[in-house]
């Protein structure tokens, strides 16, 4: 069988193109398509296996795409895969599910990482990020990519959703039913050690990730600083200086470049007390990722993790994305004790083995 893997860009490492790396694996003779391709800023991790980009892939596109966002439905559809393949697998969260091939021939899984932000969440995304009359003026175009979405989303033969969240999300703007398949974690590398628990001279709570708005990572540090317990952020991205001068004289926030070596990332995870997991996420792979190396989660009660965590057992919730309830949250959780191991167990339901079961199922 002759298989194809198509992703919206390739210009950060994140949960997406953790999803991919495990299709690569699992397909590794299929050939990767991708409207931009950044080597350097991927590691060049798939130089090897993209074999086409659209016509968006130059430099100044691949450091800015956002400002192209207009442009990517016509870069999707530039990428014509033909009849050369029977099945197709794109992941996506937004513009990869419109590329073009014989639909008469070919079949085409779609794994939805979220439908286009933008498009339909438009003040809740945007609103932070933009003035009213901004919004005004894009109105046209975010209608448009809103249009464009709900067309592309009925393209494919098979819509799966990496949560129940992004689940409803597909039925509600979709109108069609999406499979949940959880994104993959590797228990080879992401996994709990006994002899690696927090170190009690030492205890840091730990926040990672692209640093962007929508993280709220301001929210943590602000938090930490009323708390004054030692805090690590590691992550960058365009919110990073903004989020250092925010934390500019505070004695216990460190910050830490992005780790690309996945034992030290697992390391800075075990060491830490609990992960702080603020944002609204459509899955949320980091806190997986953390709970599989037995580490609590403190988690805002929205999206993906009330997938992730159970309350009391695995992390602690809190209902509101301010700092007095993620400071309670955090004051609660140093009274409280967790089994690690069983967190570490509850875990493996994300292991990158049980993907590929429902991946090769559906097929």
């Amino acid at each position: 069988m002759k298989v194809a893997l198509v992703h919206d860009y390739l210009n950060q490492y994140g949960g997406g193109e953790r999803v991919l790396e495990c299709l690569m694996e699992m397909f590794p003779e299929a050939p990767v398509y991708t409207l931009l391709h950044d080597v350097e800023k991927t590691g060049g991790r798939f130089e090897s296996r993209v074999v086409k980009t659209s016509f968006l892939d130059f430099k100044f596109a691949r450091r800015n795409h956002r400002w192209f966002i207009p442009f990517m439905p016509l870069a999707a559809r530039s990428l014509n895969l033909g009849d050369k393949y029977d099945l197709i697998i794109s992941d996506t969260a937004g513009f990869a599910k419109g590329i073009r091939y014989n639909r008469l021939t070919t079949k085409h899984i779609s794994y939805i990482h979220t439908p286009l932000r933008y498009a339909w969440e438009q003040e809740e995304y945007l609103g932070n990020l933009m003035t009213n009359s901004q919004l005004l003026i894009s109105k046209p175009i975010l209608n448009y990519l809103k249009n464009w979405d709900y067309k592309y989303g009925k393209r494919p033969d098979v819509l799966l959703a990496n949560s129940k969240f992004i689940g409803k999300k597909v039925k509600e703007y979709y109108g069609r039913p999406a499979k949940v398949v959880y994104p993959p974690v590797d228990m080879d590398v992401f996994y709990y050690d006994e002899g690696e628990k927090p170190k009690i001279r030492n205890p840091y709570y730990l926040a990672i990730g692209r640093v962007l708005h929508y993280k709220r990572f301001d929210l943590v540090v602000e938090a930490f600083k009323k708390l004054g317990l030692p805090l690590k952020i590691a992550g960058g991205g365009p919110e990073l200086e903004n989020i250092k001068k925010l934390a500019a004289g505070v004695g216990n926030i460190e910050f830490l470049s992005f780790l690309n070596d996945e034992n030290d990332l697992r390391k800075l995870y075990a060491g830490a007390k609990a992960l702080i997991f603020p944002q609204v996420e459509d899955f949320g792979l980091v806190a997986a990722e953390a709970q599989a190396c037995g580490t609590p989660v403190i988690a805002y009660a929205e999206g993906g993790a009330l997938e992730i965590v159970e309350n009391g057992k695995t992390g602690i919730l809190f209902p509101q994305q301010s700092v007095e309830s993620l400071v309670g949250a955090v004051e609660l959780f140093e009274r409280k004790r967790f089994s690690r191991k069983a967190i570490a167990t509850s875990a493996q339901r994300f292991s990158k083995e049980h993907f590929r079961r429902e991946i090769v199922s559906l097929i």
